[in-house]
């Protein structure tokens, strides 16, 4: 799997500022960018802004807010010097996400109040990439940045929306710039950075659509597994969960996870739902673990903790589960865990857990 860090940071700051670079004799305070509001100038400096302010979130490992600090350019700096700034900004953000631990979230608002070094990253490219193309349409200048960039973009960030034949005009079109045939214009938007439900010894970390491929695949999704891990349950999991992303019907919330030890960072199995709550706000959820990590609770007490996070949802009323009528350590799992038997059948029991 291809991940995103601190070297696609540099190559969307580099190819960002050689396409500015053709324009730096013009007045960028008096061209509008493309369809914002903002100028040429306003615009690339934001970039920069953004730049520095996600590494400050990484560095400063904020939880509440953003660092209160900002950048300011010095007077008479002429574009070719906002352009130096850009390349700072994007170094130092760059360095930043190298450096921050896999396991460190800090403070974004949208939409579970948090991002990994990941997010941050792929929060980082969106924003050069498609402010880029802001000024670049604004300048009437030529830009288009790699297939490869804006296809991360998409997957980390994108979840909900629907590959199209081609990831750079999906993300215009995704975004609010630009038109793909079949689908409505987009008015409204925002990313979504994945979801992640913490638990006492564990993490429920939210699977991307690049992660869920690469374990279809048979890859390790990004993660740091335990001996003889993912299970298999996890990478048909995960297959599902690419097959409602390819189809436009994911919703990253209802996909899956990846349970991870708090004490080494080691992935131990995987938790999730097998699609969104029906009309009646029933939800299933199923899991695995990998063998060296049963029978120590583990898969309890994350099932209690997403039982407990879907459940103050409006959406959901009752989650159900089915089990293997043999597999005596997944009844005891469900019932600990407060679900109760409503069904039986030749091979399988139904179980489920009603809102209070």
């Amino acid at each position: 799997m291809r991940a995103l860090g601190g070297e696609q940071v540099e190559e969307a700051v580099a190819s960002s500022v050689a396409a500015l670079r053709t324009a730096v004799d013009r007045d960028w305070t008096q061209v509008k960018a493309g369809r914002l509001a903002w100028s040429c100038h306003k615009t690339v400096f934001h970039v920069a802004e953004d730049l520095i302010a996600y590494a400050g979130q990484l560095a400063g490992r904020a939880q509440d807010a953003y660092v209160p600090f900002g950048i300011t350019l010095d007077e008479g700096t002429d574009n070719a010097g906002l352009l130096h700034v850009v390349e700072t900004t994007g170094a130092l953000f760059a360095a930043t996400v190298r450096t921050t631990p896999r396991d460190v979230r800090a403070w974004h608002p949208y939409p579970f109040r948090s991002a990994d070094r990941e997010g941050f990253a792929a929060m980082g490219i969106a924003e050069v990439l498609l402010h880029t193309h802001d000024v670049a349409e604004g300048l009437g200048i030529s830009y288009e940045p790699s297939e490869e960039l804006a296809e991360s973009v998409l997957t980390w960030l994108f979840p909900h929306v629907q590959p199209g034949p081609a990831a750079w005009p999906t993300l215009l079109w995704a975004t609010g710039r630009g038109e793909l045939p079949g689908r409505a214009p987009v008015t409204e938007w925002r990313w979504r950075n994945n979801l992640v439900i913490p638990a006492e010894r564990l993490t429920l970390t939210g699977v991307r659509p690049a992660a869920a491929r690469d374990l279809r695949l048979g890859g390790d999704g990004g993660f740091e597994w335990i001996e003889g891990g993912p299970y298999e349950g996890t990478r048909e999991a995960a297959g599902m969960t690419v097959k409602a992303y390819e189809a436009g019907v994911h919703r990253p919330e209802f996909g899956m996870f990846v349970l991870v030890r708090r004490e080494d960072g080691r992935a131990i199995g995987g938790m999730g739902f097998h699609g969104v709550p029906d009309e009646e706000g029933r939800a299933e959820i199923g899991y695995d673990l990998v063998e060296g990590a049963r029978g120590q609770g583990y898969a309890t007490e994350a099932l209690r903790a997403l039982a407990d996070w879907a459940l103050a949802r409006d959406d959901v009323r009752t989650l159900f589960a089915t089990v293997e009528r043999d597999n005596a350590p997944s009844h005891a799992v469900v019932t600990r865990a407060g679900f109760t038997k409503v069904g039986e059948g030749q091979e399988e029991i139904a179980y489920e857990l009603r809102r209070p």
